[in-house]
């Protein structure tokens, strides 16, 4: 199972990455939702901020560009061995940083992924 950031976690059942960190976890993926707002997803609270956290395999993007680049440090911090660049999040300076590291580059969506079993 693959240990997931899911960068911009929403605390807001309506958004996407809410659904991801919902779906994450009924696969039995250990999902890591980080956001800008308090609450929980599927018992999971939201952490605020820029926190350590080891052995991440993933992260799934759920910032936009523009908000991504205070990130940058943070992202490549954690060492994943993929980021996914959900819909609206793709970003060509983020994503030929993250192929300059060596980290694979996923361009699609989390929740597609996880339903068709390509996770």
């Amino acid at each position: 199972m693959k240990k997931t950031v899911v960068l911009g976690a929403s605390p807001k059942p309506i958004r996407y990455s809410y659904s991801a960190v919902e779906q994450l976890t009924s696969k039995g993926h250990e999902a890591v939702p980080i956001g800008i707002k308090d609450g929980a997803i599927a018992g999971i609270d939201i952490i605020k901020g820029t926190p350590t956290v080891d052995d991440v395999h993933t992260i799934t993007l759920y910032l936009g560009p523009k908000r991504q680049p205070p990130y940058y440090d943070y992202i490549f911090g954690l060492q994943p061995k993929r980021i996914i660049f959900n819909p609206g999040t793709e970003n060509p300076e983020l994503i030929q940083l993250v192929k300059e590291r060596g980290i694979e580059v996923e361009v699609g969506c989390t929740l597609v992924m996880l339903s068709i079993g390509n996770y």
